[in-house]
């Protein structure tokens, strides 16, 4: 089994539609509808990556960053060069 994939989001919350927008700063920019109240953002966006990325939900977990529009997290299941190609190009 190989080590999770850490992945750093920048997050914005309140949005018309959760999407993915970029790459900023070596980080992927995504959409969340979700309000950053009570952890609903949070949930949202590793749901989000989960469903793009063909993961089960608990293959993705915040690991930094709860309060904070910069958050990472770990995605196990799939090795970095994986990742990178189920996500838009940098």
């Amino acid at each position: 089994m190989t080590a999770p994939v850490r992945l750093n989001i920048k997050a914005l919350p309140n949005a018309g539609r959760d999407e993915l927008v970029g790459w900023h700063a070596g980080a992927l920019k995504i959409r969340t509808r979700a309000p950053a109240i009570e952890g609903r953002a949070n949930a949202a966006l590793a749901e989000f990556l989960a469903d793009h990325l063909g993961l089960p939900r608990r293959q993705v977990t915040l690991i930094a960053g709860e309060t904070s529009r910069q958050k990472t997290f770990a995605i196990t299941g799939l090795d970095e060069a994986e990742l990178l190609r189920r996500l838009p190009p940098a």
